[in-house]
C-alpha cells in the first residue's frame, strides 16, 4: 500500500515529473517518458538511439480547481532496421495514455466523451467549464461521433441522391446504406465521374436506389454493370404528383373555357396584374407563331434558330405548358386573408387603416400589398357575375383537386366541381395518380398491369411509359 503521494502518481502512467509550476488558474507540469527506448511504428523494432527532442502540449485532469497542462518532452529516435523505410520516428505513448497528435490525455478524453454522451453539446460544454475542463460544444460532439463510429460493413443496397451544401449555389452527393439506415459518405459534388469513382471502389453493391435523373444512373451503369437500379418510393411519389401537375398545366386553356375565364377585363386588374396580363398577351403571340411553324412540320431545331428562343421554351410551347395568364406567387397576405375578409364584410374598407391594424397583429408587409388587395376586392364587387377576372394557378388547381373536399372553401369547391364536370380526362388522370400512390403506400404490385393499361391513354401516359 502506498502511504505517500509522489508527483509522478498525479500524472498518467509511463511519465515521470521533471518540474511543475502554477500560473494563475493553470498548473503546468513538465514530464518525460520513463522508457529508455521507443518502438518504430512502421517495423516495430525498438531503438535507443535518440536523434532529437521536442515538446508536446496536452491537457490533463484538473488538480485543486486548476487546469492542468502537460508539457511532454518527447524524443525522436533513429530506426536501426535495415529494410525499414522510416529513418526517424517520434516517441509513442499508447492511445490510452496520449494518442499521436492528441491534445488531451486518454483519461481526460474519456471524461469528455462521457460528458458529451450524458449532456450533449452546449450543456456539456458549460458543465465542463465548471470542472476546469475547457472544451467547446463542437469538440464534445466530434469526440462522441468519433467514438461512435462502427466498423465498416459490406455494402449491398445503397441509396444515392444529391443534397445542398448551400442551396442554389453548391451541391454534393449523399450515399446511404439502406439496410442499416445510416449515411455512408458525402461526396463533394454531383458529377457522374465522382460518383462513378466511388462506386467502383465498392463492387459488393447489388442494388442502387436513385432518382429518375440520368447522371447517377449513368455512373452506376458504368461502375456496377451487374447492379440493379431501382427508383426509391419518395421519388416515385414525387414524380407522380409532378406528372399530374403537368397534366393540369397542359389543360389550362380548357379550364379557362370551362369556368368562363377566356376573356379578361383589363379594367378590373390592378397595376401589377395588368403587367402580367400584357406579358401573357406577348407570350400568346409567340406561342401562336411557334405552333404555326410546328404544324407546318418545321423541326424544333429550326424553330429555335428562327425565333431565337431557348430549346426548352419551344418544347414547353409545343407541349402546351406555357399558357398561364397569371404567374401566381406566394403572398405575404396568406395568413391574414381570413381576418381581412371579416373586416371587409364588417364595412372596414380603408386600406391604410387595415394595414395599421395588421401591423399591430404582427404583419410585416408593406401598405401597398394591402392597397392592391383592397383595390382588387373593390373592383371585383363592381364586376358583373358573368365576368371572371382571375383563376388560380395550375399548381393551386392541382392541389385543390387532390385535397379532400372538407379542406376547401365553398368558392374553391364550386371551382373544382366545374372543372371536374367539364374535363373528365383530368379527373381520370387524378384517379390514376391516386391509385399509383396507394399501390406505393401499400406495396402491392398485383394491380400494376391493369394500372398501366388505364394510364397508357391518359394525360399521364408519359409518366407511365417512363
Amino acid at each position: 500500500m502506498q502511504h505517500g503521494v509522489r508527483p509522478s502518481s498525479l500524472v498518467p502512467p509511463c511519465f515521470a515529473v521533471v518540474r511543475s509550476e502554477i500560473d494563475g488558474d493553470r498548473a503546468v507540469v513538465t514530464v518525460r517518458a520513463t522508457a529508455s527506448s521507443g518502438a518504430c511504428p512502421s517495423c516495430g523494432v525498438r531503438s535507443q538511439r535518440v536523434q532529437s527532442q521536442y515538446a508536446r502540449r496536452a491537457s490533463d485532469l484538473p488538480i485543486s480547481g486548476r487546469r492542468v497542462e502537460l508539457e511532454v518532452l518527447a524524443r525522436r529516435f533513429w530506426c536501426d532496421a535495415v529494410l525499414c523505410g522510416r529513418r526517424i520516428f517520434a516517441e509513442r505513448f499508447g492511445d490510452d495514455v496520449l494518442a499521436p497528435m492528441s491534445r488531451r490525455t486518454g483519461r481526460l478524453e474519456l471524461i469528455v466523451h462521457h460528458l458529451g454522451l450524458a449532456l450533449g453539446g452546449r450543456p456539456a460544454a458549460g458543465f465542463a467549464r465548471r470542472l476546469m475542463v475547457p472544451v467547446s460544444n463542437d469538440t464534445l460532439l466530434r469526440v462522441v461521433r468519433r467514438k461512435a463510429q462502427v466498423p465498416s460493413e459490406t455494402l449491398t443496397v445503397i441509396g444515392i441522391d444529391d443534397f445542398a451544401w448551400r442551396r442554389n449555389h453548391r451541391y454534393g452527393t449523399i450515399v446511404c446504406d439502406l439496410e442499416r439506415r445510416r449515411t455512408v459518405t458525402l461526396l463533394p459534388d454531383r458529377e457522374p465521374a465522382t460518383s462513378e469513382a466511388w462506386l467502383r471502389r465498392h463492387s459488393s453493391i447489388t442494388v442502387v436506389a436513385r432518382d429518375r435523373g440520368g447522371g447517377y444512373g449513368e455512373a452506376a451503369a458504368k461502375a456496377l454493370p451487374s447492379a440493379e437500379q431501382v427508383a426509391d418510393r419518395w421519388h416515385l411519389m414525387e414524380n407522380a404528383s409532378r406528372a399530374f401537375l403537368e397534366a393540369v398545366r397542359k389543360s389550362m386553356r380548357q379550364i379557362r373555357s370551362v369556368i368562363g375565364a377566356t376573356v379578361i377585363n383589363p379594367a378590373l386588374l390592378t397595376s401589377a396584374e395588368r403587367l402580367q396580363y400584357e406579358g401573357y398577351q406577348r407570350r400568346e403571340e409567340t406561342n401562336a407563331a411557334v405552333m404555326a411553324m410546328f404544324s407546318d412540320g418545321v423541326p424544333i431545331k429550326q424553330i429555335v434558330k428562327r425565333t431565337c428562343l431557348a430549346r426548352d421554351t419551344v418544347r414547353r410551347i409545343v407541349r402546351g405548358q406555357r399558357s398561364e395568364v397569371f404567374r401566381t406567387r406566394q403572398s405575404s397576405l396568406e395568413e391574414q386573408l381570413p381576418w381581412l375578409d371579416a373586416q371587409w364584410d364588417a364595412g372596414k374598407r380603408n386600406s391604410s387603416a387595415l394595414w395599421r391594424s395588421m401591423r399591430v397583429r404582427g404583419f410585416r408587409g408593406s401598405a401597398r400589398v394591402v392597397s392592391e388587395w383592397a383595390t382588387r376586392r373593390r373592383r371585383a364587387e363592381k364586376a358583373d357575375a358573368g365576368t371572371l377576372a382571375r383563376i388560380p394557378s395550375a399548381r393551386t388547381i392541382a392541389r385543390f383537386m387532390t385535397n379532400g373536399r372538407d379542406k376547401l372553401s365553398k368558392a374553391e369547391t364550386v371551382l373544382i366541381a366545374a372543372i371536374e364536370t367539364g374535363l373528365p380526362q383530368l379527373v381520370k388522370a387524378r384517379e390514376i395518380i391516386l391509385d399509383f400512390h396507394q399501390m406505393i403506400r401499400t406495396r402491392t404490385v398485383a394491380g400494376m398491369p391493369l394500372w398501366m393499361e388505364r394510364a397508357a391513354d391518359s394525360l399521364v401516359a408519359s409518366f407511365c411509359s417512363g
